[in-house]
């Protein structure tokens, strides 16, 4: 049985020092009081406030994670620029905010530009199906501080005050919909080379998938970036609201459950999950292959699940179809119950989730 912490991640220790990183941030907002850029208050939520009189200022910050090791292995970094953008914009947009602009940061041990410009392709690639712009970005050079590139970036977006989702509308009864995921995001890549490294060895990406592709290419896959998708549910800026939108969570880090009850704790309330996508069948076999315990693996991937959102039971149907014109493919996955507790249901039995 190989679990994330085998892998070296510690999630508990992870949302520990989330919760301290948060209120040495928390600690600045009082300075801004009464001004311009006041932040509000929101923990545990996706994206960061700041009061800009008429509107909000959003921000969002993340990286690829140790997706990039695998790119790095097989020399091909065309498609990490989705990564990146999916793990900022779709943060962003949980709150029924527009991303306007993208900045990135990557440090380098060296220069290597063929290296740089595919991330960077790729990113301004992502960018324009988005309707977002790059206005600034960092390249440092490193050497001995990095052994491999790391990337990060911070998305700025906008959202009219009357317009944030926060999910403070949420209803027992509401449809949950799951939006389809491919294969892994750029989540759980350290539990994945774990498990790949000890039953293939250190080229695991060489190594033959199914008869047509290798590991490494079906886990290059890159992210599917709902933004777009998910604004023409709630609208962009000045844009008037097509469905009313009471929650959305970004399956990133943690899994369903943890995401889940981030939008759910405002009300207390829970969700039984009937319908997931099942996993990407390269997500099953890994699984399988290291003997992830269901609860592990829930906790760890989005398991075909990359984004939630929750409207009301009347609005569900119209919801999928507008998602299926973006491409997106969309289906109710559950309800939302009055139970506080989260209930997965899935091919092993029931995965439940206490408050």
């Amino acid at each position: 049985m190989t679990t994330y912490r085998d892998a070296g991640v510690d999630v508990t220790a992870g949302d520990a020092a989330s919760r301290s990183a948060y209120a040495h941030a928390a600690s600045t907002f009082p300075i801004r009081k009464d001004m311009i850029g006041a932040p509000v208050f929101d923990g545990g939520g996706f994206a960061g406030l700041l009061d800009m009189g008429e509107y909000y200022l959003v921000q969002t910050s993340d990286g690829t994670g140790t997706k990039m090791d695998l790119a790095a292995a097989m020399q091909d970094f065309r498609t990490l620029g989705f990564d990146l953008l999916a793990m900022v914009a779709d943060d962003a947009v949980c709150i029924g905010a527009e991303v306007l602009s993208v900045s990135n940061c990557l440090d380098v041990p060296s220069i290597d530009p063929v290296m740089i410009d595919a991330l960077l392709s790729g990113l301004a690639s992502a960018c324009r199906e988005q309707c977002i712009v790059i206005p600034a970005g960092e390249i440092a050079e490193v050497p001995g501080a990095v052994s491999r590139g790391v990337w990060s970036a911070t998305a700025i977006g906008i959202v009219a005050k009357d317009r944030v989702i926060d999910g403070s509308a949420v209803q027992s009864g509401s449809a949950i919909l799951s939006l389809r995921s491919a294969v892994a995001r750029s989540n759980g890549f350290s539990l994945i080379r774990k498990i790949l490294t000890d039953h293939h060895g250190d080229t695991w990406w060489e190594k033959q998938w199914n008869d047509d592709i290798t590991w490494g290419n079906a886990f290059l896959t890159p992210s599917i970036v709902y933004h777009r998708a998910i604004l023409t549910l709630t609208g962009r800026y000045g844009q008037e609201r097509r469905i009313p939108v009471q929650g959305i969570a970004h399956v990133t880090g943690g899994g369903i459950p943890s995401k889940l009850r981030r939008v759910l704790k405002r009300t207390g309330t829970g969700a039984h999950l009937t319908d997931l996508w099942p996993p990407h069948q390269a997500i099953a076999d890994i699984a399988a292959l290291g003997k992830v315990p269901a609860e592990e693996a829930y906790r760890t991937w989005n398991m075909g699940n990359g984004m939630l959102v929750i409207v009301p039971q009347e609005y569900a149907e119209e919801s999928v179809r507008i998602l299926a014109d973006e491409g997106i493919e969309a289906q109710q996955a559950g309800t939302v119950t009055d139970d506080p507790t989260i209930t997965i249901t899935h091919a092993s039995g029931d995965l439940r989730c206490t408050a």
